[in-house]
């Protein structure tokens, strides 16, 4: 009963004592792709992911109530990462929706002006000017942001000290005034919804690995259930000191930020106060070399034995990585190392796979005889609007361009085809996850490979059949299912019915390398597709925007090379990526994965008209 009452007040005074406005409130959730829009047309980086803000400890006094609820000290606030763009989930700063809305907007347009250099103050100063010339009519919505801001902020008749003279600077700034020289931080003054703040040095090294192994690690088993953003630090583990020797130190007792150097990475008991001390602390020290369920895990994937191993073909082959944080491609970086599988055995699709394959296979033949369009025509049975519109171009141009026949018609007719195409699937340690209740990703995978040969072999268009892994960037495997150069029967279909899950995703190294076979056909049109399940990843760096970039540097010098690049995946979170990478109609997203049989074969369909 004590229990009981006593949470029921902490929650009754915690509700009291906010200073918000529940009936105005504005999710983040509501305007994402209005931020995203304008966040990019205002020069932000695009491979910046949107995200929740987590907490930070804030300034400024405090009323009564606030102190008796022991809130007011913390405040989810703008912050601006390397990575990411962390805004708040929800805004009732004002009493009126539309100012909410507009906050978030304004936030947008802050963070991509935003240029660190280490003074919060100056810095934003800066940015809100640059924004405002950038979106000048803008100005009216700031205006209105700003006067209901500074309505809301401390007077400084009633602070005193350091407090008063850090407000009296935010405030100067806040208006467009040059502010004195005194330093302020996010801390020191209350929350300024109108400015963001830019993350840690850690964060620009691009390094994420103590984060990474710190969410695998039991220790924080509740990241399922708790969705909380947190910001950590990286610590070195110190595990030098006497066993013996306890110290005591009286005056941190009651502090949560204090790192304890013990290693509870095999603590598999949860006293059920974790996520609340997360909450309570400013930010979670990870050391990154402590014995995490992430290490062990990474240490089972070692590679097998040359002799239980595939069969390598010839000797690896160097090729570079794009490092997006020093904007250089690296030379001979990677290993990319062709492989074969020793012993397939013969493949025997079901019935219900082969009826599916047989059906598609037709509609592919009929493709042989089918009279395609041609474009540019000076004579045809339809206007070809993009020809018409580069004729009247060049005739806008200097001396102009006259025709009586000019070329802008299309017309059907037959012709010789010519397109190579190669197909590059992720064998990934992630594909070994269930599909559906019965089926894993790895056998969809399979069975559309399946499909995908059984068609395309029907048109007579040469093709070849891609598997890839990686395990670090000195061990890429490209595994060869299906060469250019070989015809698709009995040994072909073994090793496509042999694909197993492999190890990680370097996917730059293994586009580079589908790139460069390309390249050598002669062909007309030549189709670099990709069927995937999730980004790029690897054990190293190779990780978030590092391989975000990379695979996206990789597809520019495809583009380059005169290949066409598309995407087929079945990742419900490709839309936070691909469009990056690929560009809107670069990539295709099967929501089912059991319809990939189907779709793999159907989009190639659709590119090859």
């Amino acid at each position: 009963m004590e229990e009981m009452v006593g949470r029921w007040w902490h929650n009754a005074v915690t509700k009291l004592a906010l200073q918000t406005h529940p009936q105005a409130v504005v999710h983040l959730s509501d305007v994402q792709k209005s931020i995203g829009i304008l966040f990019r047309a205002a020069g932000g980086s695009s491979a910046l992911r949107l995200a929740p803000a987590s907490e930070q400890r804030v300034g400024g006094p405090r009323n009564w109530l606030q102190k008796v609820a022991g809130s007011g000290r913390r405040a989810d606030m703008a912050l601006l990462e390397p990575d990411v763009l962390a805004l708040p989930a929800a805004l009732a700063v004002f009493d009126d929706p539309t100012l909410n809305r507009d906050l978030y907007l304004w936030l947008a347009i802050q963070s991509a002006s935003y240029a660190h250099t280490g003074n919060w103050v100056s810095d934003n100063r800066c940015a809100t000017a640059r924004g405002l010339d950038c979106f000048p009519g803008f100005r009216a919505r700031h205006q209105s942001l700003l006067r209901a801001h500074l309505a809301q902020r401390p007077k400084l008749s009633q602070l005193r000290g350091e407090a008063a003279g850090a407000e009296a600077v935010v405030q100067s700034a806040l208006r467009g005034e040059d502010p004195m020289a005194q330093w302020v931080g996010p801390a020191d003054v209350a929350p300024v919804w109108m400015w963001v703040g830019a993350g840690d040095t850690l964060a620009t090294d691009g390094i994420r690995n103590a984060a990474k192994e710190t969410s695998e690690d039991p220790a924080m088993s509740h990241s399922a259930e708790d969705k909380k953003r947190r910001r950590t630090q990286r610590t070195k583990e110190n595990d030098g000191r006497n066993p013996l020797v306890l110290p005591f130190r009286g005056e941190a007792l009651m502090s949560w930020s204090e790192m304890v150097q013990v290693n509870r990475s095999t603590d598999d008991e949860d006293d059920g106060n974790a996520i609340q001390a997360a909450n309570d602390m400013d930010k979670l020290s990870t050391a990154p070399d402590g014995q995490t369920l992430a290490s062990r895990v990474k240490f089972d994937l070692d590679l097998p034995s040359s002799s239980s191993d595939d069969l390598p073909l010839g000797p690896g082959l160097r090729l570079p990585e794009w490092d997006y944080r020093r904007q250089v491609l690296q030379p001979e970086h990677c290993v990319v190392q062709t492989m074969e599988v020793r012993h397939a055995a013969p493949y025997v699709p079901p019935p219900a796979l082969r009826l599916t394959a047989k059906r598609l296979r037709r509609r592919l033949e009929v493709m042989r005889d089918v009279p395609r369009p041609q474009h540019g025509q000076d004579s045809g049975d339809a206007i070809d609007l993009d020809a018409w519109v580069r004729f009247n171009t060049d005739q806008l141009g200097h001396g102009g361009l006259r025709s009586d026949t000019p070329p802008v018609y299309t017309r059907q007719a037959k012709c010789d085809r010519s397109l190579a195409t190669l197909l590059l699937a992720d064998l990934s340690l992630s594909t070994d996850a269930y599909a559906t209740s019965q089926v894993r990703v790895i056998d969809v995978i399979r069975d559309a490979l399946f499909v995908f040969g059984e068609a395309l072999s029907a048109t007579g268009d040469p093709f070849a059949i891609w598997g890839f892994s990686s395990v670090r960037r000195q061990h890429v495997r490209l595994q060869r299912l299906k060469g250019f150069e070989e015809s698709w029967n009995g040994n072909t279909q073994a090793r496509v019915g042999a694909i197993k899950p492999g190890y990680y995703t370097r996917m730059g190294a293994a586009i580079r390398h589908a790139t460069l076979q390309l390249s050598e056909r002669p062909e007309r049109r030549r189709l670099l597709m990709l069927l995937t399940d999730g980004k790029p990843n690897d054990l190293d760096i190779y990780e978030g925007r590092y391989g975000i970039e990379d695979t996206r540097q990789a597809i520019h010098e495809a583009h380059a090379a005169g290949l066409f690049p598309f995407c087929v995946t079945v990742d419900e979170t490709a839309h936070d990526y691909l469009p990056y990478l690929f560009g809107r109609e670069g990539y295709a997203l099967v929501h089912r994965p059991q319809d990939l049989v189907s779709r793999l074969t159907q989009a190639w369909a659709t590119l090859a008209r």
